[in-house]
């Protein structure tokens, strides 16, 4: 999720900045523009939030990609959530509207205090 690249990037930042002592030593733009990216579009930004994003979506058993898609997207309604990814109303899956309203539900209540 782009939250949890955003903490990781935040962290090789601080490395780099420790490690080097030379002012003129600077991160590649790249990195920079990947950092501006993944902080501009994350939905989550406390670390304990993020971590809290990964157990519940992990607990409904969701691919890494309908997870990612979820946790950066955070549809508020179930339609939502099945135009976004309709594989989670695939056949011989255990999501029902409940259980997607469920986890919804879980999430927003991340969202409110974070």
């Amino acid at each position: 999720m782009n939250c949890e690249v955003a903490l990781i990037l935040e962290h090789k930042y601080e490395q780099l900045q420790q490690m080097s002592d030379d002012a003129g030593n600077h991160v590649s733009q790249v990195f920079e523009k990947s950092q501006q990216y993944v902080k501009r579009f994350s939905r989550y930004k406390n670390p304990d939030a993020v971590r809290q994003v990964r157990e519940i979506l992990s607990r409904y058993q969701l691919a890494e990609f309908e997870l990612c898609v979820l946790g950066n997207l955070c549809p508020e309604t179930v339609e939502e959530a099945i135009a976004m990814v309709p594989s989670i109303k695939t056949k011989g899956r255990a999501h029902d509207d409940e259980a997607i309203e469920k986890m919804l539900n879980d999430l927003s209540l991340i969202k409110k205090f974070e």
